[in-house]
């Protein structure tokens, strides 16, 4: 085994460890990392001044990291993990070009340093131009320095499939393009694009979003292209600030930790409405996490500013969850999305729509957190939401389930809601998984094959609060 295969190994260890050995073997650890120069480095180039690092170890070494960060052994594992994520795009230029690529899959999207193109909505675009859009024009070169620094958002051109449908706009707001557009002579829209935005002062994103209706900018279907650099929005930096923070002195709450009885009966949750000014920041910090992931939901594109509320789940775990606007809400059914940050690391959302206190849950955990506390985390949500909306029973729809999600399928998902208490609404289904449980108990290591788990997700699950 290589040296670095070596220390990412032992590193993956550390992750499911917290006594206190455990967090002086990490702190060791990021030290040794943290401690390697580029010049001879395991993520560089060797003594020989070859490169030998792949994308592949980065991105390992990053999740690795992000986990330690947000269920931490001790102080000084969130120091020297923050140390060498605000780094990572150091990091990352050593990667070959032809292996960056790697860095843009939807499972790990967002690191530091890297970039992703994506048909944002209007309203996602919106909002990432406010904070990371160009505030003027520049040159291809400029843009490829500053990349590596704050971070941009620009039309990916090289990817634009539609960029014909651009002329009725610009003819539209351009008179000289008009007349050369209306008698049919050929036209570079690029260059005419990119001047009228020069013209005024800003950027290709901001120009077009301020000209153009939202309506449109959705038909367009406009490729941006979001370098993160060392942007804030990149999930090695996003952060929200705790005053305090949970360290792990003993080993993470499991599944069998966790009761809803429990959970509805402990004392009330403590919820707060933010500020209108602090509530537009968080919101910020929630969009740019999403959409890094190439996630939109319908509250993040559509939040109620006004009544966004903080909630202390406890465990270093701090849940924003808002509504959407009168003019937003669905026609028949109350609705709330939230994100949830542990440690102040952004680690998964939230998306609930109820009626008759009957709540349909739709909860996601990114990725790199699912060896967290997840049980734990899902019950402290559905107390939350019994007690602020008066809910009386939680579903899970099949997609959360499995059913054409084969996210869910490798996960377990229905064995995940089934031990929590869970059960389906069809009958036959509950046959079926009743089955399925007496060969577990025959036999502790099968497994559920995927065709079966398929079948268990074909219909809604449901737990009744008593």
């Amino acid at each position: 085994m290589s040296l670095e295969a070596s220390l990412l190994a032992q590193l993956d260890e550390c992750k499911g460890l917290f006594a206190p050995e455990a967090a002086r073997r990490t702190e060791a650890l990021l030290k040794q990392i943290r401690g390697i120069r580029f010049g001879r480095s395991i993520f560089g180039i060797s003594s020989k001044g070859r490169r030998f690092e792949s994308a592949a170890a980065l991105i390992h070494l990053h999740e690795t990291l992000l986990f330690l960060r947000a269920y931490p052994q001790s102080p000084t594992v969130v120091r020297l993990c923050d140390a060498i994520l605000f780094d990572f795009a150091r990091w990352v230029r050593r990667v070959p070009r032809e292996q960056l690529a790697e860095f843009e899959y939807a499972e790990v999207s967002g690191i530091a340093g890297t970039g992703i193109t994506t048909n944002f909505s209007y309203v996602f675009a919106k909002s990432l131009a406010e904070r990371h859009g160009q505030k003027t024009h520049r040159r291809a070169k400029r843009r490829e320095a500053i990349s590596n620094t704050t971070g941009w958002l620009a039309i990916d051109w090289q990817h634009f499939e539609h960029v014909d449908r651009l002329a009725p706009t610009l003819a539209h707001l351009i008179p000289a393009a008009r007349e050369a557009w209306a008698v049919g002579r050929h036209i570079d829209w690029r260059k005419c694009f990119e001047s009228a935005a020069a013209t005024e002062k800003l950027g290709e994103v901001p120009w077009l979003l301020q000209h153009v209706r939202p309506e449109v900018y959705d038909l367009l279907e406009v490729p941006l292209r979001f370098e993160l650099g060392d942007s804030s929005a990149s999930r090695s930096r996003a952060r929200f600030a705790r005053h305090s923070m949970f360290y792990h002195r003993g080993a993470l709450l499991a599944r069998k930790d966790v009761s809803f009885e429990r959970e509805f009966a402990a004392p009330p949750i403590r919820v707060t409405r933010l500020a209108r000014v602090r509530a537009h920041q968080v919101l910020g910090v929630i969009v740019d996490a999403s959409a890094v992931r190439y996630r939109e939901l319908y509250g993040f594109e559509y939040p109620d500013e006004t009544r966004v509320h903080h909630a202390a789940l406890g465990r270093g775990m701090d849940f924003f969850f808002f509504g959407v606007p009168p003019h937003w809400r669905l026609h028949d059914r109350e609705y709330c999305a939230g994100m949830y940050f542990k440690n102040g690391v952004p680690i998964g959302y939230v998306e609930v729509m109820w009626r008759a206190g009957v709540m349909e849950v739709g909860f996601n955990l990114y990725y790199t957190f699912r060896q967290g506390e997840t049980a734990w985390l899902y019950a402290r949500l559905l107390k939350l939401f019994r007690q602020h909306f008066k809910v009386e029973a939680f579903t899970i729809d099949p997609y959360q389930l499995g059913h054409e999600n084969d996210e869910a399928i490798e996960s377990g998902a229905f064995w995940f809601y089934s031990k929590l208490g869970f059960h389906s609404t069809s009958r036959k289904i509950r046959e079926l998984a009743e089955r399925e449980q007496e060969r577990i108990g025959a036999n502790p290591k099968y497994r559920s094959p995927a065709r079966t788990l398929r079948k268990l997700a074909e219909a809604p699950m449901i737990y009744k609060v008593t």
